[in-house]
């Protein structure tokens, strides 16, 4: 079956259905990751964006029970060149297309992906749709129009409705989870952590009750200014307790402390993106997804502790005197390197000294 694409600047786009039949629209970005679909699919911080995925081939080793980062996929649409329909690999239950079906996702395949992502990287993300059902381009830019004027709450979609808990033998960790990622309290119940994971929009009295060693800000989709509760409540909750942030958490977390953010022109999305860590002078290569980024100019109560090779943009501070870290790449890297997990270590040792102080 024949499918379009449409980007909100009317470049079109043909190709075949992939997935689910339909229509869909989301803010198209692309990731560069050569593996790592399955996990991409399930990242919360897709929420309402369509992904294309600059690796020609994809689907080539299936998807499997446990690799999901999330209890279902949230990309918005999915855009491949090429997808395998037999995938070899001992994991694998079901093919890429049979679980865009399952979950009805919509995709297209078969279209110049390197096109569309120069595209993107020329003229920035913009919203886009995929139809199996329409090909009139007036008709699908108007749905495209009517859609972006309606504001999505896309942490609040990703978001536990009620707290749970993870136990843990060591550190207690409250876990603000504004979309969070599966391998990052995977990443923190491995160093024995007791997490207890909150709603988005708990209140600072929620948070206080657990009592916690140490409060996490997680990752999540969309624009940090488009939380300013959220944000209240870490001002609230800054110096009560040790804290990091992490991707869409570490945005919030500079809001929070004075800092301001933007939206970069197509976001960083892929599994190989240089920092250096100015503390020790190396450069990890890590895994990122995001469309905005903290502004240098900073509170002087700030270290700017990590920046990224490519586009020198910030990527981890730590407070100078209170027990604050914060990164926004992943350092739970999966898909992705391993090389950036220590930025947990140091969580758990801030909660460590903070306790015994």
């Amino acid at each position: 079956m024949q499918a379009i694409l449409v980007l909100e600047d009317g470049t079109t786009f043909f190709g075949r259905s992939f997935g689910a039949t339909g229509e869909t629209i989301g803010e198209v970005v692309f990731n560069t990751c050569m593996t790592g679909y399955q996990e991409i699919l399930t990242d919360p911080s897709y929420n309402g964006q369509i992904v294309t995925m600059t690796y020609p081939l994809i689907g080539n080793y299936g998807v499997n029970e446990v690799d999901n980062e999330s209890y279902k996929p949230h990309a918005q649409g999915f855009i491949v060149k090429e997808s395998c329909d037999a995938p070899s690999n001992w994991r694998a239950s079901i093919n890429i297309e049979d679980y865009l079906k399952k979950h009805n996702i919509v995709g297209i395949k078969d279209i110049d992906t390197r096109s569309l992502t120069q595209h993107i990287r020329k003229f920035g993300s913009m919203y886009g749709i995929i139809s199996t059902e329409c090909e009139n381009i007036e008709i699908l830019l108007k749905k495209l129009e009517t859609h972006s004027a309606v504001k999505r709450e896309l942490v609040k979609e990703v978001s536990t409705k009620q707290i749970y808990n993870i136990h843990g033998t060591g550190k207690k960790v409250a876990v603000m989870d504004f979309g969070i990622k599966q391998n990052i309290l995977r990443s923190l119940n491995n160093r024995n952590c007791d997490l207890y994971v909150l709603p988005f929009d708990a209140t600072v009295d929620e948070v206080l009750a657990i009592n916690p060693d140490g409060i996490l800000l997680s990752n999540g989709p969309g624009d940090p200014k488009d939380l300013p509760q959220v944000v209240e409540n870490i001002k609230k909750l800054i110096g009560t307790k040790p804290m990091m942030g992490i991707c869409l958490g570490h945005q919030l977390l500079g809001l929070s402390l004075g800092g301001n953010t933007y939206k970069l022109k197509f976001g960083h999305h892929g599994g190989n993106h240089p920092v250096k860590d100015y503390t020790t002078g190396r450069v990890y290569i890590t895994s990122q997804n995001h469309n905005y980024a903290l502004d240098k100019n900073f509170s002087n109560d700030i270290t700017i502790t990590h920046m990224n090779v490519n586009d020198n943009t910030v990527e981890g501070f730590k407070h100078n005197y209170l027990p604050i870290i914060s990164v926004q790449y992943h350092p739970e890297a999966a898909p992705g390197p391993q090389d950036s997990a220590y930025i947990f270590d140091d969580f758990v040792k801030l909660m460590e000294v903070s306790t015994n102080a």
